[in-house]
């Protein structure tokens, strides 16, 4: 399923507990990243596990993320931003990955769903929100 726009958003939501859907991998993209919040919530109001690749959305509500560190690309893309506007050409920039990979656990969210996440994963988290 997918979604473009506040609308479709809430119409989709709208047609899980319909479908049975029993957990949610948000893609990343800018249109959920800007809606962490709000996807948080939705998820947790109809009790379905929902994962994505940001830790905001594991603040907001979402079981866990896995992915790189959105404030540190955000930090590096302004970087980049610099050096073009003091005259580097972009194409002479090297490509950057993440360097670092966080795993993020919401407990209250696991909680709230009856989730028990085993010590194994929990002992690898980079950090745990209860």
């Amino acid at each position: 399923m997918s979604a473009q726009s506040d609308e479709e958003l809430d119409a989709v939501f709208a047609s899980l507990p319909r479908l049975r859907v029993g957990a949610l991998v948000i893609g990343t993209d800018p249109f959920f990243t800007s809606r962490a919040e709000r996807l948080g919530a939705m998820s947790l109001r109809l009790a379905i596990p929902a994962i994505y690749q940001y830790r905001e959305f594991t603040a907001a509500g979402g079981v866990l993320s896995f992915g790189g560190n959105i404030l540190d690309s955000y930090h590096h893309a302004g970087l980049y931003v610099g050096r073009i506007l003091k005259g580097e050409k972009p194409g002479n920039l090297p490509v950057q990955l993440s360097t670092k990979v966080e795993l993020v656990f919401n407990l209250k969210t696991a909680k709230a769903l009856g989730i028990t996440v085993p010590l194994s994963l929990l002992g690898r988290a980079d950090e745990i929100i209860e």
